[in-house]
């Protein structure tokens, strides 16, 4: 087993549980069972409706989930950030995938087989439940956001998207001054809101106008008193 896979699994779960502190041993012996996988540009990680054959970690890089459309398009919900543990419903389950996951970028991610996914949830204390809150936060914000889409007009929507994503790590910590980045694309807003980017695209123009926010290369940053007190 290599160092560097027991290094990217660590890397992984101290993005996702922080709170869980370490476990040498269990993370020796679940490095095992891991491989790291590097993907080229377009690259195909997982295709919706075929088998999910591990529970996969962000390294570095970008790969985004997609969901196909009745017109053999494709539709951009979320772009992973490094850390990210995704396909683990699928793969937990033994479904299918429930959505594409393609590199846009050289990437690469942590493949976290059935052994090594047993022996974190069965040898380290602790493991199990902190997987549930995550699971349990991420359905939250599914839902929170299904509501949004339904009930709400497009800048709360479009705020509810921003919360969202801070929720999962895309904003760094304030700055002296209060501003916060969020590390997130306009066309990803426009997908995780289900908004059109044209419509996401004026509502930052309109908040920058105001001073809530100002626009950098794929990011946003928030000024104390952007909308989200109240779009």
């Amino acid at each position: 087993m290599s160092p560097d896979v027991e290094a990217a699994l660590r890397q992984v779960l101290s993005a996702n549980f922080p709170a869980l502190g370490d476990s040498r041993r269990v993370i020796a012996a679940a490095a095992a069972d891991c491989r790291v996988k590097r993907l080229a540009r377009l690259g195909v990680l997982l295709t919706q409706g075929r088998p999910t054959p591990a529970l996969f970690g962000m390294l570095e890089g970008e790969v985004e989930v997609r969901f196909g459309t009745p017109e053999g398009g494709a539709s951009v919900v979320q772009v992973l950030p490094p850390g990210r543990l995704f396909g683990l419903s699928s793969f937990v389950s033994g479904r299918g995938s429930t959505f594409d996951a393609v590199a846009t970028r050289p990437s690469r991610v942590l493949a976290i087989g059935p052994r090594a996914y047993a022996t974190l949830m069965d040898e380290w204390p602790g493991f199990a439940r902190a997987l549930m809150h995550e699971l349990a936060c991420r359905h939250d914000h599914a839902l929170r956001l299904l509501e949004a889409s339904r009930h709400q007009d497009a800048p709360r929507r479009l705020v509810a998207a921003i919360e969202a994503l801070e929720r999962d790590g895309r904003a760094d910590a304030p700055q002296r001054d209060g501003r916060r980045l969020l590390r997130a694309s306009q066309a990803e807003l426009a997908a995780v809101a289900s908004l059109s980017r044209q419509t996401v695209n004026e509502l930052v123009a309109r908040w920058a106008r105001e001073g809530r926010v100002s626009t950098v290369y794929r990011g946003l940053w928030l000024h104390a008193g952007w909308p989200g007190a109240g779009a």
